[in-house]
């Protein structure tokens, strides 16, 4: 915007005076003789020329002008630096992903990229840097992790395995020890993970950047006592959000839900960087869905999502909010982009449901075939996928492959939740009801607020005929989560509208009791016969104290026998018979 004040072209003063002609300038007719003919003519005092100035008038304006001269060049200085910047440097994306990891708290996908790229380049030119190379492979473990990429899993053995030979973790190289147990429990080798993890833990138990890899294979095992106390002990090493978020996850997998959604608020509270911030929000997301409330799901997934664009898990997560809520063409949609940007076979298994529930048969058949193919990818590159693939042979496939995938997986000492509720379901489905009853029960006694658990058990306790518990179970999953599954949760209504209501005289879960013995008629026959003769029974009874014991009969606190005994009609023949 122009703020000149507008003049006439004419007006304006030109940039250069005129050359001078050789009769000198020409004044305007009314200006006077050697006048500027443009300076405006004085006019009034100002007209008067002014007296010459003091000398006291000089010195002080020589004063104020070398104080006037000093303040501006002090904010000259001030103004301009001189080369150097006080300010704190803004850290770079390899910084923020290195700072990330001393935290123990997730990095963005793009800082993440950057610290690979730069140790990449540094393990070039010095190859026997230990340390590097253990960082080089974790990050590739993470990166391998957060982008369902298991590709990178075998550089990142690679590349931990230099690290160790070139500095033995008996030798101080525990971060290379905590790589491999990271790696082995991305593939679901828990086992590994175990052994791997408890050997740093033993060489320093004050590590705490072992825990997180110790809790995770734990959890994986089903030991939660082992997995509450490595809980507890990360704490206690590492305050602030990394142990809430580990805390929280703790509580969910108890069923503890306030506990567990107290904490995690907490953790969303504190957080500050980015993909912090979208993990604890994605972990709220998930405990809405699972308490079903949809409508929260969905605004917590959103809102991870707001903060990190690359924390794809919460597409997914939003995509399975969206079912619930009916709004299925967004919620395919939602699916379809978590597949491409994060490919894991589990989304793959739950779009496939979803379009069988809508009757969109070769969708469903397209991308079961997908789901085989992404299995194979995994399998190729040493990741155990049983669970997912028997989820789907259970249901979609041979129940008989599933049995056979999840009892290896027992022998494998993995006896989770997931895995005992699987192995139940699968048994189930294989034409075991009682076997798999067992593996269904032990999933749910575990205490995790989860409808497929409930669902599962009440099924087959329905097929077992203990139709209380069954009851009692669907219940409880439609109770937990109305929309669990698009395909379970219209089954479970169907199921627990078959059992009826419960028989009238008792709760839900107990059968109605059995007719009681038939009691004899109060007749004078039954009690001048049968009934007097357990009566001398218990007069031995009452006679045999009275010698060493007799009764109070002056007491005047109680009421003599005498006035009690003719209540009972044995009493009257007793006192008859002893009558003269």
């Amino acid at each position: 915007m122009d703020v000149m004040p507008q003049q006439d072209p004419e007006s304006r003063r030109p940039s250069q005076p005129s050359q001078p002609s050789p009769e000198g300038p020409r004044p305007p007719h009314d200006a006077t003789p050697g006048a500027d003919p443009y300076v405006m003519p004085a006019e009034g005092a100002t007209a008067v020329p002014p007296p010459p100035p003091t000398l006291r008038t000089t010195l002080r304006r020589a004063a104020f002008g070398a104080v006037a001269a000093g303040v501006l060049l002090a904010g000259a200085l001030v103004a301009v630096p001189d080369g150097k910047d006080d300010r704190p440097k803004e850290p770079g994306p390899v910084e923020r992903a290195e700072a990330a990891a001393t935290a123990g708290s997730p990095a963005s996908l793009s800082d993440l990229t950057a610290l690979i790229g730069d140790r990449q380049k540094w393990v070039e030119a010095h190859p026997a840097d230990a340390p590097s190379w253990a960082t080089l492979g974790s990050a590739y473990v993470e990166w391998g992790r957060r982008s369902a990429d298991a590709a990178y899993f075998g550089r990142a053995e690679e590349a931990l395995k230099r690290s160790l030979e070139a500095q033995p973790g008996e030798r101080g190289n525990g971060e290379a020890w905590v790589g491999m147990a990271a790696l082995a429990n991305a593939r679901h080798d828990f086992l590994a993970a175990k052994r791997w993890g408890e050997t740093v833990r033993k060489q320093d138990p004050k590590s705490w950047s072992v825990y997180p890899v110790l809790i995770d294979a734990y959890t994986g095992l089903g030991d939660v006592k082992a997995a509450t106390e490595a809980t507890e002990k990360f704490g206690e090493l590492r305050k602030g959000v990394p142990a809430l978020a580990r805390t929280a996850d703790l509580y969910r997998g108890q069923g503890w839900r306030e506990d567990a959604l107290a904490t995690a608020r907490e953790a969303a509270d504190r957080a500050t960087a980015p993909a912090e911030k979208a993990e604890a929000l994605h972990r709220l997301g998930e405990l809405a869905w699972e308490r079903g409330e949809p409508e929260e799901a969905v605004a917590q997934f959103d809102a991870a999502l707001r903060t990190d664009a690359g924390h794809h898990a919460s597409l997914a997560g939003k995509a399975r909010a969206l079912v619930a809520l009916d709004r299925t063409d967004e919620a395919v949609a939602a699916y379809q982009s978590a597949l491409t940007k994060l490919p894991r076979p589990a989304y793959a298994l739950e779009l496939g449901e979803l379009y069988a529930s809508l009757e969109l048969d070769g969708d469903a058949r397209s991308q079961y075939e997908k789901l085989a193919e992404l299995l194979e990818q995994a399998k190729a590159a040493g990741v155990d996928e049983s669970v997912v693939q028997a989820r789907y042979e259970s249901d979609h496939g041979d129940p008989a492959v599933a049995v056979e995938l999840l009892r290896g997986q027992w022998k494998k000492q993995h006896r989770s939740a997931a895995v005992a509720d699987a192995l139940g379901w699968a048994l189930h489905r294989a034409g075991k009801s009682e076997e798999g009853l067992e593996y269904a029960r032990q999933a749910v006694d575990t205490g995790v607020r989860n409808a497929s658990y409930a669902y599962h058990l009440g099924v087959i306790e329905r097929e077992l005929a203990q139709y209380g518990p069954a009851r009692r179970h669907l219940e409880e999953a439609l109770r937990t989560n109305p929309a669990f599954s698009p395909l379970d949760a219209p089954k479970a209504r169907e199921a627990l509208e078959s059992l009826g209501e419960p028989p009238p005289g008792g709760p839900g879960d107990m059968q109605p009791p059995p007719p009681p013995p038939p009691v004899p008629s109060p007749e004078p026959k039954r009690e001048a016969g049968p009934e007097p003769k357990p009566e001398p029974k218990k007069e031995p009874k009452r006679e045999s104290p009275k010698p060493e014991a007799p009764a109070p009969v002056p007491s005047k606190t109680a009421p003599a026998p005498s006035k009690a005994a003719p209540s009972s009609p044995a009493a009257v023949e007793a006192d008859a018979s002893k009558s003269p």
